[in-house]
């Protein structure tokens, strides 16, 4: 069988477990953020952290607790990444740069999983498990919690609070994600995915040379790190390791598991509403982008060689081009981070469609919450400039979209710019950053761009070229990771605050329908624009430049 027919075949049957399983997954996901009961596990966890189940919080208060248990999370994980070294299970593991932990701990806690430092080499089983892995529920907890937080105050009419995080909190980790990471964990076990606490092995080469093989708590980790688009690998290799992603199977199990979820909280949303085609609008915008970019960079890699199977260069050849390229997109299109393959060998054009995907705002689907808020922020967007273009007041589902609305949206749409275009710019300009780049000319440009892309947009992935690990790039990726999860995640609760206090209007015969193709057709030249118009100049002098030359 060919590569593209099994390229093609690998597709369409992930589209159908996409659809087949998003749909009540998305209706699980409506019931879980809306729910007014209480499963017998979280009423413990209320009583044990004191919050009151039967209250809810206006969006200040929601947010306080955002950034309070977010902030907790950095200072207890840096905590147990500084003193590794005397805790069990370090397996001789020693302790980081302070700058490098504090990274780690930013980039774990934002849903980023950046890693400054060699995968099994620089973290021991106990804190991969006790401080990573945990940090894997909880940041993808609360990254939903804020879209369903956003989602309430647009269904709600004429109210003041928008739920209570720490309701949302416990109920998405034991309902969505506990369970979901289990089932998912049992799979990847049973495919050859390992899942012990064996020492490492010293084991000779073919060639003589010793080699240390490291075990680990690997299927587990593996789990959640997709299905909460966090990314990072338990292995310096990541999912291109053998213990991490053995098989085609896996390969293609992986990249269900990273689109599952924000794909399904589409539907929720249109649930939450209550008008179902409001859901599959967004899902069809975020669909869209998500085959068009699968379908842009897997060309681009089949058109950089003359040979039959294109270009093989840095991937994998258990799971071929198409295997690596849908990955690739994939993980790109949300905030996961993972990589199956090495993004600094993919082609000029193929590297910029990967970028592409990050400077989009990662909305093709996006990751688990953030991917959704942000094809919100489109939708508001869309229908601002909509009405401005037929001189009606602009609404969104029965919502006054005003100054104060549009203002959280538009105020959405620069913090991940400026901060990506900002710290690139300052990295090029100051010598000893510029010392870290392996390549010069419009390669060594992506290369940059690349990793403060995906620190602002909270994916985690590298070109893998550059020579990050200092404190210049340490300290500004983390406040690249920390502005760009934070600060969109309070305009968003501060939309929210504005949308839930409105009494939502009835439609009439001018109100612009949301839910059609032509809304779906705004919504990627909106989305579209807003990034080319941004970051155009950056792409044409990087991946652009170099296609051409």
């Amino acid at each position: 069988m060919s590569d593209s027919v099994s390229g093609l075949l690998t597709l369409g049957v992930l589209i159908a477990l996409l659809v087949g399983v998003g749909l009540p997954l998305g209706a699980w996901l409506a019931k879980t953020l809306t729910d007014t009961a209480h499963w017998r596990v979280e009423r413990a966890v209320y009583r044990l952290v004191r919050v009151d189940a039967s209250s809810e919080q206006g969006w200040k208060s929601y947010a306080a607790s955002v950034i309070a248990f977010s902030l907790m999370g950095i200072a207890i994980l840096f905590a147990l990444i500084t003193t590794q070294a005397h805790l069990p299970l370090s397996q001789g593991t020693g302790g980081m740069f302070w700058h490098t932990a504090l990274n780690t701990s930013v980039s774990f806690v934002t849903n980023t999983n950046w890693q400054s430092y060699a995968g099994e080499a620089g973290v021991g089983p106990l804190v991969q498990t006790a401080g990573l892995t945990v940090q894997n529920f909880v940041s993808a907890a609360v990254g939903i919690a804020v879209a369903g937080a956003l989602m309430r105050a647009i269904a709600r009419s004429n109210a003041t609070q928008i739920g209570n995080f720490w309701v949302d909190l416990t109920r998405i980790i034991t309902r969505v994600l506990a369970p979901g990471a289990v089932v998912a964990a049992v799979v990847l076990l049973f495919a050859g995915v390992i899942q012990n606490l064996r020492s490492p092995m010293t084991v000779l080469t073919l060639d003589g040379a010793e080699q240390v093989i490291r075990g680990g708590l690997v299927a587990s980790q593996e789990a959640i790190k997709e299905l909460g688009t966090n990314g990072g690998g338990y292995f310096n290799a990541n999912s291109a390791h053998p213990f991490e992603n053995p098989t085609p199977f896996t390969n293609l199990f992986e990249i269900f598991l990273l689109l599952i979820i924000p794909f399904a909280l589409t539907r929720a949303f249109g649930i939450i509403v209550g008008d179902r085609r409001q859901g599959w609008a967004l899902g069809a915008f975020a669909g869209v982008l998500w085959l068009g970019s699968v379908a842009l960079t897997t060309w681009a890699e089949v058109s950089a060689s003359s040979g039959a199977a294109g270009s093989m260069e840095g991937k994998e050849v258990r799971f071929g081009l198409w295997g690596s390229t849908i990955f690739a997109a994939s993980t790109t299109g949300t905030s996961t981070g993972a990589v199956n393959s090495l993004h600094e060998s993919y082609s000029p054009l193929g590297g910029g469609v990967l970028i592409g995907n990050m400077v989009l705002g990662e909305v093709s689907p996006g990751g688990v919450g953030s991917g959704l808020y942000g094809i919100l922020i489109i939708a508001i967007l869309s229908v601002f400039v909509a009405g401005l273009m037929v001189g009606r007041t602009p609404e969104y589902l029965g919502k006054t979209i005003g100054r104060r609305e549009i203002t959280c949206a538009a105020l959405y749409s620069l913090v991940m710019p400026v901060l990506v275009l900002g710290f690139t710019g300052a990295s090029l300009a100051l010598s000893g950053p510029r010392d870290m780049m392996s390549a010069s000319g419009p390669h060594g440009l992506s290369e940059v761009l690349y990793a403060y892309a995906s620190a602002a947009n909270n994916n985690g992935s590298a070109f893998a070229g550059l020579g990050a690990d200092n404190p210049w790039y340490n300290l500004t990726l983390a406040v690249c990771m920390l502005l760009g999860r934070f600060l969109p995640m309070l305009l968003v609760l501060r939309l929210a605050g504005l949308l839930v206090e409105q009494k939502k209007r009835p439609d009439t015969a001018g109100t612009m329908p949301t839910h059609t193709p032509l809304f779906v057709g705004l919504l990627l030249g909106i989305a579209i624009i807003l990034a080319g118009l941004t970051f155009f100049p950056a792409l044409a002098l990087g991946p652009l430049a170099e296609a051409l030359a």
